[in-house]
């Protein structure tokens, strides 16, 4: 082999891996990230549930508000148990079929 061939050949080499050194950090960060992505959206669908379990919590507490006569929250109170009251009916109606 030439000896400008060889060099060429050691310059690929070098090339090469170069190339496969920043494809294993690549790989590396690639799992890394996929991983945080995992924890990130672990946490983002606890504070989803945490969510909803609060907005329960504030419903109710609204709710028994309007039924001690907090002025406005009252009415909306009344429109609840009405409310209630006819989805209670009806699944009454139904049982009795």
């Amino acid at each position: 082999m030439s000896g400008q061939g060889y060099e060429e050949l050691k310059i690929l080499n070098r090339k090469l891996d170069e190339l496969l050194n920043k494809y294993g950090n690549l790989k590396t960060e690639f799992t890394d990230l996929k991983n945080g992505n995992e924890i990130l959206k672990n946490k983002l669908q606890d504070r989803e549930t945490k969510l909803k379990e609060l907005e329960i919590k504030y419903e109710r507490i609204k709710l028994s508000g309007a039924l001690l006569g907090d002025g406005e929250n009252a009415t909306e109170a009344r429109k609840k148990v009405t409310e209630l009251v006819r989805e209670i009916d009806r699944c009454v109606a139904l049982l009795n079929r």
